[in-house]
């Protein structure tokens, strides 16, 4: 259970499409997972992610397309066969089984040797630090120890590749937090391809290699973590990725001036020199994370706070600009900053992010991510 005998399954998706009748639900995506991987499938309710996973894990039928594993195309094989293990959000256990009947019942349906079986087990169990459940039986667990036996059962398998659907969502968050140290270690520990799907872009964030954020059944993205945070292609990734989430200013370029931006507020606010390529006169979109705004004696922009959140270490300011649009803004430590107050606020060049409001693609040139 070490990793040591893995087989190399890294998967690619060619132009998969999923319909239901007239409706298409997954619509051409193309994704490259190498071996190895933690990817995670992060998006809204009814982007299509977990429709996706279950088409890779056979569950689903492909309606066009090719998936491939370990570079085989897998479209016609069965589930069964294609080497894969499967976590669902509902922990799926047999309630009749005790634990150690429920991670050997698909060893035995394979006729694996009742030595083997008990040597699995017995090391599974070990690792998931489910060895003194393994004669109880799922209504005596805890939601946290039946998503290990959950996990388990899918280890004990020894599959070339994990898929995990929502495992954690009926869990409470101080167990979350701990579930995702676990099945993060879990990936390290075994050295297998591991698919995730979450609409918690927490998880997302910090358990993943790579994050294929979806949207409407299409690929919005596909990077690395912080690739995601730090240089978001499109609005709806620039305000899905990020927590609390990005604020968005509308306003115009000024027509003479492209570094001078007029929001709609009628405040004016200049834009880095270098780094994007905004025209005269367009409409576009600035976007600033809650943590790059900084309360000040005078500042580029103003508005009134409606909420305070004081968590003792940081401190959360939610309001408002003069013409409605909403604002976060973090502050590290406490302030005293009230609700009922106007504030002023100032940030660096270096943390905005424009977007053009039609197109909601981000204007940043190729290559100027900031830092």
């Amino acid at each position: 259970m070490d990793g040591t005998t893995v087989q190399q399954a890294g998967i690619q998706l060619r132009n998969v499409r999923k319909s239901y009748g007239p409706v298409e639900v997954i619509k051409g995506i193309d994704l490259d997972i190498p071996h190895g991987d933690f990817c995670v499938f992060v998006g809204p309710s009814g982007c299509g992610k977990s429709t996706l996973l279950r088409m890779i894990s056979g569950l689903e039928p492909i309606s066009g397309g090719d998936i491939v594993i370990g570079g085989e195309v897998v479209n016609d094989i069965p589930a069964a066969d294609r080497g894969l293990a499967m976590v669902f959000q509902s922990y799926a256990l047999y309630p009749h089984m005790t634990v150690r009947q429920n991670l050997s019942f698909g060893l035995e349906n394979i006729n694996t040797a009742k030595a083997e079986i008990a040597e699995k087990v017995g090391a599974v169990s070990a690792m998931l630090q489910i060895d003194q459940l393994l004669d109880r039986r799922p209504k005596d667990l805890s939601g946290g120890q039946r998503q290990r036996v959950a996990i388990g059962r899918a280890v004990v398998r020894e599959p070339r590749v994990f898929l995990f659907d929502e495992p954690l969502s009926n869990l409470d968050a101080e167990l979350r937090v701990d579930m995702r140290g676990e099945i993060s270690a879990l990936h390290k520990r075994l050295g297998n391809t591991m698919i995730y799907v979450t609409h918690d872009q927490v998880e997302a964030m910090t358990m993943a290699d790579k994050i294929a954020v979806l949207r409407l059944g299409e690929l919005e993205q596909f990077g690395a973590p912080l690739d995601l945070f730090n240089d978001p292609h499109n609005l709806f990734v620039a305000g899905f990725i990020g927590s609390p989430k990005m604020n968005f200013l509308t306003g115009h370029v000024d027509a003479s001036d492209r570094t001078l931006l007029t929001l709609a507020t009628g405040e004016t606010v200049r834009l880095p020199q270098k780094g994007f390529a905004q025209r005269a006169g367009q409409g576009v979109t600035l976007g600033l994370r809650p943590n790059d705004l900084q309360p000040a004696d005078e500042g580029a922009i103003h508005f009134e706070v409606r909420a305070v959140e004081q968590l003792g270490s940081d401190s959360y300011l939610y309001g408002a600009l003069a013409d409605g649009t909403r604002l976060t803004v973090h502050n590290p430590g406490q302030t005293r900053v009230r609700q009922g107050d106007k504030v002023a606020l100032n940030f660096a060049a270096e943390a905005v992010h424009l977007f053009d409001t039609e197109s909601t693609l981000t204007l940043r040139e190729p290559g100027q991510v900031p830092l």
